[in-house]
């Protein structure tokens, strides 16, 4: 206890023994008696309040009984209940006894006051015997004075008393004799009894029957040595009746004023704390396994999400449920995954409604001097449990089939050797440099024990913006975050309690700008190792000091200059594409601090994407790109094409690129289905569409298909390809329609672009390989990492924007500054964002997140406004009127190009 516990237990024990003087219907004993009674009534007192310390002890009067029925009542009760036990000689616990006064006119607790030996009963003990509890009542004679029964005949007497675990049957039986009795006691009793031990509550709402198709399937996930007796026992797989159990739980919510709810909360209490031992301390593998059934049965109380019990004991199970090892969290990921769309989704909501709460109510001051978020695990064990329920709805959801995963996977181990022995023969050219073996980002360990990525999931079914939590994304340092996510490399995961928590490895919850800084950490760090590596290479070999990626480029030749460096560059050493770019425009004097990048980026896609370059072509349908299958241009071209876009994330430049979703997912080691078509080319889609949803009799006669299908090339051309051997003479029937669908996609969007396709794939893949890209973000997400939002709210950029220089919002000429920009076209604004910022694309989570500056740049004369690009500064006379302002203003966004000191 503290010492504000101890100062109130003391209180109690004062106001038990003044209470006695008054109360204690005895005639006056002599002083050495009273003396003696009053530490007896303290005895009692103590033993009300802090137990005897025995977990399963039998005593309705003590504390440490899952039987005890006083919790939750103050000292003046508890004062008050002693003095009645010390009257009524109630019967001490063994650990207590030696606590007693050694006196031998004593009274002492018992049913009778003789002093002659006679036969004593010590505590009773519980033992579990066939699923009942057995109580053992030893007699022996004594000469102890501490009280005594009558004489017996019995040596040892054996008493059976209710089962003590609970299935719907015997609590429907429980809850009509409560009825009766008009009295819950002998309820609360058994609930607090069955949900406080491990072992009662492993044995209720046991399925009668197992479904041996389930025991298969299981068995086939989780490869674990069981010896007869551990296979014997309370059982190693989940095997709950959830029917039962949960119109077992409909009933208890039923009953009014919930007066067990007390009773299940501090059961529930006790309960994770044995579990969070038993994990931390015993043999945790051959633990979980029993304890799965445990973790089922509690996650479907109805009330968890309830003040109470989130309160204390939501979070305490959360605690137990977030350590439990791999081969027990894929287990219940696959048991969970069966579950209902609706009620999978109830689960996670309730883990963010704890998560929610918790963060509400903590002092602001809580994660301050030294400790952490990350370190705390009222927190950090929801979001590990809502992990496992994150890998269930991708395990239940829409997923690609095991042929195609095991097809994408070979493609992915090709492309990882062949990126191996580019960067080994890189180095052969480089004259010994030095060589360092590719950073792989760490794959979370239960998606790899399931066989599931957020990518192989085209429906999970809760949606991924569920799994989000915005209140707690606010309240994370990303700094310690990423910090934390390093130590933990390499940690064991089987050992929960030793690995450092990071919420980067749990990036389901985290939203778009934090995930975005985690990045940008990430490449913060590598580009400074790269640095670091330069200046020690220098130092110890002589060779020129290379700390940047430097590029100088003109403007009128600026895709030849730019490929042939980058060329030259991934030929002699590709790590160094991971070091930060710095770019130079001749004749320029602008010097990049992150605004001449943007340009660099923004003018090379323009280019790049234009259709008469011939490397890609321009559905008008969808305004997206598509790859040129019969593009002139080599590999070596698509290739230092990925490796613009790779640096672009890199370097956290967003880019006009406009692509469709599937070349996202073929980035993530996917392959294109014919789900993906509609992106690529609707009209297409829509064709085969209607082609699967025929049924007619007539079907070959309508559609005059065969195996052999025709498109057009860039120049008008019609080409004609088999996707079949003789695929000429094969006919498209109604039985084979679905295979000639998947073909002609496949041939769409993987076969006929494979050798382009791999090569852009390839120069992605050196800047990005070692990045967390993969782990953090969703090929939807890539996406928008790339490309930015379109998103122009300037309401929002007015809200976050900055003045500096003389100028504040209320500023006359910023009043006039964006009234004027309100009235721009959407045209207008985006040649304003590029102007200010060197990229025309929103930033994720918004214009609010460009920090905008705006700062008085003089009084009022003819000069047009200018811009910081770098740092996002816009350069402002104070114009007399607004006439002026947006005449100048809309002057310098149209013309501007180029740099100049500033």
């Amino acid at each position: 206890m503290n010492n504000t516990d101890k100062t109130f237990s003391e209180s109690g024990k004062e106001a038990a023994s003044a209470n006695y003087s008054v109360q204690a219907e005895a005639p006056p004993a002599p002083d050495m008696k009273r003396s003696a009674a009053k530490q007896l009534i303290e005895v009692y007192y103590s033993q009300l309040t802090d137990g005897c310390g025995n977990d399963h002890c039998s005593n309705v009067h003590c504390a440490s009984s899952p039987y005890f029925e006083l919790r939750g009542k103050d000292c003046n009760a508890l004062a008050v209940k002693s003095i009645d036990l010390y009257k009524d000689k109630a019967q001490l616990c063994e650990q207590n006894k030696n606590k007693i006064p050694r006196n031998d006119e004593l009274v002492v607790p018992g049913p009778s006051s003789q002093k002659k030996p006679e036969t004593s009963v010590v505590p009773k003990t519980l033992s579990l015997t066939d699923g009942v509890v057995q109580e053992h009542a030893t007699a022996s004679t004594s000469n102890s004075p501490l009280g005594a029964f009558p004489k017996s005949k019995t040596a040892i007497a054996t008493v059976t008393k209710e089962t003590v675990f609970l299935n719907k049957e015997k609590l429907d039986s429980i809850l009509d004799e409560c009825k009766e009795m008009h009295s819950w006691s002998s309820l609360v009793k058994t609930i607090g009894l069955v949900f406080s031990n491990p072992d009662t509550l492993l044995q209720s709402f046991q399925c009668k029957e197992r479904d041996d198709q389930m025991e298969v399937e299981h068995d086939k996930f989780i490869d674990i040595q069981k010896t007869k007796a551990q296979t014997s026992t309370l059982g190693t797989k989940i095997n709950v009746d959830l029917d039962s159990l949960r119109e077992a739980y409909s009933s208890l919510v039923g009953i009014p004023d919930l007066p067990f709810q007390n009773a299940l909360i501090n059961a529930i209490v006790s309960l994770s704390k044995a579990i969070v031992l038993d994990l931390r301390y015993n043999k945790p593998i051959e633990k979980c396994q029993n304890y799965l059934n445990i973790f089922v049965i509690i996650m479907e109380i109805p009330l968890l999400h309830s003040p109470e019990f989130i309160d204390s004991a939501y979070p305490e199970f959360c605690k137990a449920l977030g350590r439990v090892p791999l081969a027990g969290q894929s287990e219940l990921a696959k048991y969970w995954s069966k579950f209902s769309a609706e009620r999978l989704q109830e689960m996670v909501q309730s883990l963010q409604q704890l998560i929610t709460v918790k963060l509400c109510d903590a002092d602001e001051s809580r994660w301050s001097n030294g400790a952490h978020l990350n370190d705390d695990e009222i927190i950090t064990g929801p979001v590990r449990v809502m992990k496992i329920l994150y890998y269930a709805s991708l395990y239940g959801g829409v997923r690609d089939s095991i042929e195609m995963l095991k097809t994408e996977q070979k493609i992915v181990e090709s492309e990882n050797e062949l990126q191996s022995e580019l960067f080994a023969g890189a180095g052969a050219v480089g004259m010994d440099r030095e060589i360092k073996e590719i950073r792989q980002a760490n794959e979370d360990p239960l998606g790899k024990e399931l066989g599931v990525r957020a990518a192989d999931c085209r429906k999970p079914l809760v949606p991924f913006e569920d799994f989000v939590n915005e209140l707690l994304n606010e309240k994370i340092s990303v700094e310690t975050d990423y910090k934390y996510k390093l130590e933990s490399e390499g940690e064991d995961i089987a050992h929960m309690a030793q690995v450092k928590f990071s919420f980067a490895n749990h990036s389901f919850i985290l939203n778009m700008p934090s995930k975005q800084m985690s990045l940008y950490l990430d490449s913060r760090v590598q580009m400074y190792k790269e640095r670091r590596s330069s200046v020690i290479q220098t130092l110890i070999h002589g060779w020129a000091m290379m700390p940047f990626l430097r590029l100088r480029v003109s403007r009128n030749s600026l895709i030849n200059d730019a490929l042939v460096a980058l060329e030259m560059i991934a030929m002699e050493n590709p790590a160094d594409l991971r070091k930060q770019l710095y770019v130079e425009f001749e004749g320029e004097q602008g010097v990049d601090e992150g605004g001449v990048s943007k340009e660099f980026f923004q003018l090379i896609v323009d280019e790049i994407f234009n259709v008469d370059f011939g490397m890609f072509t321009y559905n008008t349908d969808t305004h997206t790109f598509w790859f040129n299958s019969m593009s002139f241009e080599n590999d070596g071209q698509f290739t230092l094409i990925g490796i613009v876009l790779g640096l672009a994330i890199y370097n956290s430049t967003i880019v006009d690129v406009h692509f469709p979703p599937v070349v996202y997912r073929k980035l993530a080691g996917k392959l294109g289905t014919f789900a993906d078509m509609k992106d690529v080319d609707p009209t297409l889609a829509q064709s085969l569409h209607e082609m699967l949803d025929y049924g007619g009799e007539d079907f070959e006669d309508v559609f005059m298909q065969t195996f052999l299908i025709s498109y057009k090339d860039v120049f008008g051309s019609t080409i004609t390809h088999e996707l079949r051997e003789n695929g000429d003479s094969i006919p498209v029937t109604q039985e084979n329609k679905r295979v000639f669908v998947d073909m002609y996609a496949d041939f769409i969007l993987n076969k006929s672009i494979e050798r382009q396709f791999r090569a852009f794939r390839r120069g992605f893949a050196m800047v990005t390989n070692e990045s967390p890209l993969r782990t953090l973000f969703r090929p939807d997400e890539v996406e928008l990492l790339i490309c930015g939002s379109e998103d122009y709210d300037f309401v929002a950029l007015e809200n976050a924007c900055d003045y500096d220089g003389g100028f504040d919002k209320n500023s006359q000429t910023i009043r006039d500054f964006w009234e004027a920009v309100h009235s721009f076209t959407d045209a207008q604004k985006r040649q304003l964002v590029q102007f200010t910022t060197g990229t025309d694309r929103v930033p994720v989570g918004g214009l609010s997140k460009l920090k905008l500056i705006i700062a008085r740049n003089g009084p009022d004369s003819d000069r047009l406004p200018t811009a910081h690009t770098c740092f996002n500064v816009l350069l402002l006379p104070d114009y007399q009127n607004k006439d002026k302002l947006k005449e100048r203003l809309l002057k310098a966004i149209t013309y501007s190009k180029g740099f100049g000191l500033l």
